[in-house]
């Protein structure tokens, strides 16, 4: 006897249930896809204190948002998602084609790896870092 194909043998085996994916997961896409591009220092608040204060609290234990997660904040839907980076910016860069970078980077790979559609990418330049600035805790660069 063969199952119709309202029957559950027969149908595709993709498509029985439901994939949700966090704004978590989105985020840490996100952040490593940024922190790619050149002229991105660092993601998050732009104070060095800040940021000192943000690496410290990333190695406790049960501490805030993870370093990759930094300056990154997802609102995922069931099919698309927006995302807001905050970024901070060597010194010397254009910011505007280190934004237009960020953003093509980014889309691109939450966009290949979730199959949502990122209708937003907003970037904020919180700081710039100049080359005399002495840099508390580098930002790990992905190679």
């Amino acid at each position: 006897m063969t199952e119709s194909a309202s029957g559950g043998a027969s149908r595709n085996p993709a498509e029985r249930g439901r994939t949700t994916i966090s704004d978590g997961v989105v985020e840490k896409i996100a952040g490593l896809a940024a922190r790619e591009v050149v002229g991105v220092h660092a993601m998050g608040s732009g104070s060095g204190l800040a940021r000192t204060f943000g690496a410290v609290r990333d190695r406790v234990p049960g501490g805030a948002k993870s370093s990759v997660t930094r300056g990154v904040k997802a609102e995922v839907g069931e099919v698309q998602t927006a995302l807001d980076l905050e970024i901070v910016v060597d010194y010397g860069v254009s910011i505007r084609d280190v934004a237009r970078a960020v953003r093509e980077n980014v889309i691109s790979a939450v966009e290949r790896m979730t199959s949502l559609e990122v209708v937003e990418v907003n970037i904020a330049v919180s700081d710039v870092k100049l080359p005399d600035e002495p840099d508390e805790e580098p930002e790990p660069r992905l190679q």
